[in-house]
């Protein structure tokens, strides 16, 4: 998730944790085309500092959801726009695999144990976060209304018209979140959870972005529940003006409506700048990357040992989540999309 950007200050070689490169000022960068979703966001000076060290002209592309970004991979794998991609997570990665889009990678980032999750075998976990409920504390205190204890009491009529989610065609948390109501309930009863949530004035955002900063309460809009993020309360402290000491929102964390997602970076099959991808894919899991994608893309690192910034106290983490298998992602979103659509929008 990326709420805003910051300045970040530039950081010492050292602690980059890459080796120093001799790259003469004559020497021609060599150019590295990374595709990345619309919230790949690091600090300018990182990055530049990146280029200098490895020697490397690197060039973004931003292709819009992780699920798009993906597409546009599988529709050009005959001739690769990109030699590296960041941001496959673990409801893509099976089906990146099965499409033949992304190389394995075994180098010393893939061998280093992970926080969180691992992804798929020579894909490199980069970070993670958890998609949940997240309230507004001023509207729920407002109403007096207490907060659901289940997924099963927002059917109820005292909490018609409070939800908004995003379209699980169309985001990937959307997706994500309807992937944990059928892992956490049960796919019979996770769909009909569905069917009495359309009857009790569910509404539906086609992305995260419209749905946070349009239909929550937070935000102006008419909705004090919203599917967001277990760090977008840290978020929340790190970007107010008014420099609040606690989040004026909170995470729900409740059965069903968690789910754990994973983002790596992989290579590209047949991409062109091997070497400055391997490069970037170590760089990704550096100490520098590391700490800085916290507060710049609101992830948890996958580095273990990693000092997190103060503000992520309020990224709290749940006991547990509902995650279905790689494999049973792979085969069933496509059908379990249909189903909802055909459940809560027609």
């Amino acid at each position: 998730m990326k709420l805003k950007k910051r300045a970040f200050s530039l950081l010492a070689a050292t602690v980059l944790g890459l080796p120093l490169l001799a790259v003469s000022a004559s020497s021609a960068a060599q150019e590295l085309r990374l595709i990345a979703h619309q919230s790949f966001s690091l600090p300018k000076p990182l990055l530049a500092q990146f280029e200098a060290q490895s020697g490397v002209k690197l060039s973004v592309v931003k292709a819009g959801d992780a699920g798009e970004m993906l597409n546009k991979l599988i529709l050009t794998k005959a001739n690769p726009i990109a030699d590296v991609v960041y941001g496959l997570d673990n409801t893509l990665i099976a089906k990146a695999e099965a499409s033949g889009v992304i190389e394995a990678y075994a180098g010393a980032a893939q061998q280093r144990p992970v926080a969180g999750a691992e992804l798929a075998a020579g894909v490199v976990s980069v970070d993670y976060g958890f998609v949940t409920l997240n309230y507004d504390r001023a509207a729920f205190a407002k109403s007096g209304l207490a907060l659901p204890k289940t997924l099963e009491e927002l059917t109820q009529p005292a909490y018609r018209d409070l939800l908004v989610v995003q379209n699980p065609a169309t985001s990937s948390p959307g997706q994500a979140f309807l992937l944990a109501t059928i892992s956490g309930l049960g796919e019979a009863a996770a769909f009909d959870w569905w069917a009495r949530m359309r009857a009790n004035g569910v509404k539906v955002a086609k992305g995260w972005s419209e749905a946070y900063y349009t239909e929550f309460t937070r935000n102006g809009g008419t909705r004090p529940l919203v599917v967001s993020y277990a760090s977008s309360p840290a978020a929340e402290v790190f970007y107010s003006k008014e420099k609040i000491t606690e989040p004026p929102t909170g995470n729900l964390f409740l059965k069903g409506g968690v789910f754990r997602q994973v983002e790596g970076v992989a290579l590209v099959k047949g991409g062109a700048a091997r070497e400055a991808a391997i490069k970037f894919i170590e760089f990704m899991r550096s100490p520098a990357v590391q700490e800085a994608l916290q507060t710049t893309m609101w992830v948890l690192p996958a580095e273990p040992a990693i000092k997190r910034p103060d503000v992520m106290r309020f990224a709290t983490e749940p006991a547990s989540s509902d995650n279905p298998s790689a494999k049973t992602i792979a085969e069933k979103s496509p059908e379990w999309v249909d189903r909802w659509t055909k459940t809560v929008l027609k």
